[in-house]
């Protein structure tokens, strides 16, 4: 059915005199990963309603944890001409992860603590707009000096047997009081002890790429901070909605959830459009 559609649709294009999208086939990717174009003489990448400058010769496109199954357009101006790529979204790829916690007001929220949440979530959700000039190159670097395996990126939670929300980044375990190191240079962007996440920091490394640690037994920054790669950024704890001493690394691109493990690794191993 696909091979029709899009013998179609190229005969359609001919027809018209419409632009064809680069490649015949939507390439499968999953949600919450990251996809390469690179290519000569690239202007400007763009996905949605965001257009961004390209890294290193390349356009990168971050595909949101919680993108439903099914194509999506990706775009490119190469030497002034506007060229597309067609993605296809597969299936929500994620383990399932049952967590217990003792304390259930973590759990059944109160009036009261519902209210803190859904303020705190209206202070965090103004970090996905932020596009200032970008401060940083991939891979980025680690955020602790001796980094573990980790991972339960985009595991789908039941707390108490409660389901809630997918995971939106790695927990790497580590002793409380490891410090915790910035991956970039940036802009410390927020910081707070908030209900869920307990203290956290938030950094703006630009080009819309905002980094953040959660569940910190200490922070060592002030929002409006400027920051280099490598500063103490705080410590490992165990604060707000935790069962143990861990780092909980997030990141967020053109506000997009993405695993934060990919960009960690060399960029050429990570998948890319022809």
């Amino acid at each position: 059915m696909r091979s029709l559609r899009n013998r179609a649709f190229a005969l359609l294009t001919a027809c018209l005199g419409w632009a064809d999208p680069v490649g015949a086939a939507a390439r499968e990717v999953s949600p919450g990963t990251l996809v390469r174009w690179p290519g000569e003489g690239i202007d400007s990448c763009g996905m949605a309603d965001r257009q961004w400058n390209p890294l290193a010769g390349e356009c990168w496109y971050p595909i949101d944890l919680l993108t439903p199954a099914g194509e999506i357009s990706v775009l490119r101006w190469r030497d002034g001409e506007r060229q597309e790529e067609i993605l296809l979204v597969g299936a929500y790829p994620y383990e399932v992860q049952h967590l217990t916690l003792q304390d259930d007001s973590q759990v059944s929220l109160s009036a009261e603590n519902l209210r803190r949440v859904q303020k705190e979530n209206g202070m965090i959700a103004a970090m996905w707009r932020l596009d200032s000039p970008r401060r940083f190159d991939l891979p980025l670097a680690s955020p602790l000096e001796s980094l573990p395996p980790g991972g339960r990126f985009g595991a789908r939670r039941f707390f108490n047997d409660q389901p809630r929300s997918p995971h939106t980044g790695a927990d790497y375990a580590a002793d409380s009081g490891t410090p915790i190191l910035a991956v970039a240079a940036g802009t410390v962007a927020l910081t707070g002890d908030f209900f869920f996440p307990g203290k956290s920091v938030f950094v703006d490394h630009g080009d819309g790429l905002v980094s953040m640690y959660f569940h910190l037994s200490g922070i060592a920054v002030d929002k409006g901070d400027e920051i280099r790669q490598g500063e103490i950024l705080g410590l490992v704890g165990q604060s707000g909605r935790a069962t143990g001493p861990h780092l909980h690394f997030g990141i967020r691109w053109h506000g997009a959830r993405v695993d934060p493990r990919l960009l960690l690794a060399a960029p050429d191993s990570l998948p890319s459009i022809p």
